[in-house]
């Protein structure tokens, strides 16, 4: 049985929507599906689940509108890169209910979404948009599930079994944090070093210059993992080995530098160096790589600021946004 779908898209996305249905192509073969789309989020108060699939910098400015949107019975999938908001929210001990400045200032985001409503999501398909309404799955069909408190529950079965009966491997681990961290080795080295230098994964990982930076910034997330009790599911070896075979991937933060958008830099790398200056740990090689990715985010906004409008009539190029395992 299909589930009741509701897009929430804008622009010409929202209008390639609306008049063409949503395409899809590659390894999950080729068709089209005709949701609801809008660019309202009231529809949201009737939904029993939403996936929250924006940057994790877009969150801020739109969590009051989305958090007075939701109804009382909905759920928050959060699928953000990096350290989510919601990531000490019953963690328990001396870290219980620690807001980190980077991914939540202020504590917007968790004054305005009650944590309650959070579950876990880490996604880890390779897909773009190859074109206003049609996405591209290049690779993978994991997304994992996980209750913050830990354990299993009524909403993340429900969900994972929808997920499954669409094609996804949805598996729901008793701990979410320790998988969650595992990808951040990945956000944390992958996507700053090929956004600094506009390689793909399997040409850093199979740099002799770079793979040595790559596993020096995974040591210290796992530092900093352990500073916290977590202990990641797979070594630093086989995360990298993982990485390499994706192939020719470009991450979603160097596609983030081709198109002149904002960097996904807070959650992924800047949360990390807060911690850090918090344990008073020296994370030298997170700190550097934050700083230079930095310096290129503002010099991109710089340049979008600068750049003429569109002309008339024309649309913008399309976003190429991703989810891989980086």
């Amino acid at each position: 049985m299909g589930e009741e779908v509701t897009l929430i898209a804008r622009g010409p996305q929202l209008a390639a929507l609306r008049s063409q249905g949503l395409r899809v192509t590659g390894i999950s073969g080729d068709f089209t599906v005709h949701p609801e789309c809008t660019e309202e989020l009231t529809p949201i108060g009737s939904a029993d689940a939403v996936f929250l699939t924006v940057k994790a910098h877009s969150l801020p400015p739109l969590a009051e509108r989305l958090g007075a949107a939701l109804g009382p019975q909905t759920s928050v999938f959060s699928a953000q890169n990096g350290i989510p908001w919601w990531f000490f929210s019953g963690f328990g001990g001396t870290w219980e209910g620690t807001t980190l400045q980077a991914v939540d200032p202020g504590g917007v985001i968790s004054q305005n979404i009650d944590a309650r409503r959070v579950v876990g999501c880490i996604v880890y398909p390779a897909a773009r948009i190859s074109e206003w309404g049609v996405v591209e799955h290049l690779e993978g069909n994991r997304i994992s599930l996980g209750e913050p408190t830990g354990g299993t529950s009524a909403r993340t079965a429900e969900v994972s079994a929808a997920l499954r009966r669409a094609g996804f491997k949805a598996p729901v681990p008793q701990r979410i944090r320790p998988e969650l961290w595992l990808k951040l080795l990945g956000n944390a080295s992958f996507n700053p070093i090929s956004a600094l230098s506009r390689a793909t994964l399997e040409e850093i990982t199979s740099s002799d210059g770079a793979v040595p930076l790559v596993r020096a910034v995974m040591e210290e997330v796992e530092l900093i993992g352990r500073e916290l009790g977590l202990e990641l599911p797979v070594g630093i070896e086989k995360r990298i080995q993982g990485a390499g075979r994706v192939g020719g991937h470009k991450t979603s933060m160097l596609q983030d530098v081709e198109s002149g958008r904002p960097l996904e830099l807070g959650a992924t790398v800047g949360a990390l160096v807060e911690l850090a200056q918090i344990m008073e740990i020296q994370v030298p090689h997170l700190e550097v790589l934050y700083s230079l990715a930095s310096l290129l985010d503002r010099s991109l906004q710089r340049t979008r600021v600068l750049s003429p409008e569109p002309a008339a009539g024309t649309a913008p190029s399309p976003p190429r946004s991703t989810r891989a395992a980086e």
